[in-house]
């Protein structure tokens, strides 16, 4: 058993985010748990291999406690930055708690996002999505993440929310910011969303509506079993489950498809092969690189690694989906594998609570994209497109052509 580990190496730059996955194989095959350093300076062990990411992810000797985590993160880090995503407020939710608090709210949000009320919205999806469609419709070219896979997730999740049409723009910067790998942004963005999220939910509690937020709050009145900081926090846990995973899956999943033309014809000729496709795009380049951080409580083996206790980890979801001991030939797309068991949507009592809805907005928006546009390519070079993120995956920006090549 190891208990050094090679000197910590930085995932926090410009070549990690254009390509991971070179950095996850070399990872894989030669030091699968080891200590990195991610933006705010924080060291973390990085876990690559399916097998210990799916045992890791299980494993209640991995707390996910936000007061565990605030203390391991101040022992991972001499900088306040790594200490800008802990504003109680938004932090104080089911992803960032255990047993049994993390039933007790697991079961109020499962109460009310319930597969009955995703699949109520696909209508309005369906509209907002052929809405965006045509505004770029006779034109030459867009930037499918800015004109499509951004606005689509965030205009669904203001409908989820009940957010005023007057605020939807605001709530878009603020949501932004706060998403952002950046902990200067998300310090001073902090405040101003907390504050408008606390008046979301007491403006829905005076004057009900037809949307979820209004459904938890009146389950929550009902049973007491939310306070009002956990209120707010759990709104703020939709917005981060139901927005940035649909962004990225949206753009990340139509560069896959762009780049591997033949697996796109055998869509279009399929359209029945959608869901399945769309698991695909998940396991091949998820939206997300690495689960949120989880802390050891003891000292805890992974392979031939001993963690010590009070150590932040983190499992790359990217590089187990990319492990050929699980999925052979994992570098090659084929809508037609089985994906059975991914991690995209990660494992365990903390799966993804918006993962149906991510799902539906993929099926409905990749149909009606790849409908609108039979022309639709790349318009740039692939090795110039601009790959951002550490714990996300997604593009900043994706140029793509809309009509037919001139000749």
């Amino acid at each position: 058993m190891r208990t050094d580990v090679d000197e910590d190496q930085s995932i926090d730059g410009p070549q990690y985010a254009k390509d991971p996955h070179s950095f996850y194989a070399h990872m894989r095959a030669e030091a699968p748990v080891r200590r990195v350093a991610v933006p705010g300076g924080v060291k973390v062990w990085l876990i690559t291999r399916y097998d210990d990411a799916r045992a890791v992810l299980s494993d209640p000797r991995f707390s996910k406690d936000v007061e565990i985590g605030r203390k391991a993160i101040k022992n991972s880090t001499t900088s306040t930055a790594g200490l800008a995503a802990f504003a109680m407020e938004l932090v104080s939710h089911m992803l960032n708690s255990d047993p049994p608090d993390h039933t007790r709210l697991r079961g109020l949000v499962n109460k009310v996002f319930t597969a009955r009320a995703v699949d109520r919205l696909k209508p309005r999806i369906e509209d907002l999505t052929h809405q965006l469609l045509d505004t770029t419709a006779g034109r030459p070219r867009a930037d499918l993440m800015h004109d499509f896979a951004y606005p689509l997730p965030m205009g669904v999740l203001c409908e989820l929310l009940g957010v005023p049409l007057p605020d939807r723009q605001l709530f878009h910067h603020w949501v932004e910011a706060r998403m952002s790998n950046e902990p200067a942004r998300v310090m001073q963005t902090a405040p101003s969303l907390l504050a408008y999220l606390r008046q979301l939910v007491d403006a829905k509690r005076r004057t009900p509506g037809e949307d979820l937020l209004t459904d938890l709050i009146q389950a929550s009145d009902e049973s007491g079993r939310l306070t009002a900081q956990e209120l707010v926090s759990t709104t703020f846990l939709l917005l981060v489950a139901g927005h940035e995973t649909t962004v990225n899956l949206i753009g990340n999943g139509t560069v896959a498809l762009l780049r591997h033309p033949q697996q796109l014809e055998a869509l279009r000729a399929d359209p029945s092969l959608m869901p399945a496709a769309i698991e695909e795009l998940l396991r091949y380049e998820g939206p997300v690189n690495t689960a949120s951080f989880r802390y050891t409580t003891e000292p805890v083996e992974i392979g031939d690694v001993l963690i010590p206790a009070h150590q932040t980890v983190a499992v790359a979801l990217t590089s187990a989906n990319r492990d050929a001991l699980q999925f052979p030939d994992p570098t090659r797309l084929d809508i037609t594998r089985s994906t059975a068991g991914h991690v995209a949507f990660g494992h365990g009592i903390h799966y993804c609570v918006g993962a149906r809805l991510a799902r539906l907005e993929a099926e409905i928006a990749f149909t009606a994209l790849l409908d609108r546009f039979p022309h639709l390519r790349l318009a740039c070079d692939p090795e110039h497109l601009p790959w951002h993120g550490t714990m996300f995956r997604g593009l900043q920006s994706l140029p793509v052509h809309l009509t037919a090549p001139t000749r």
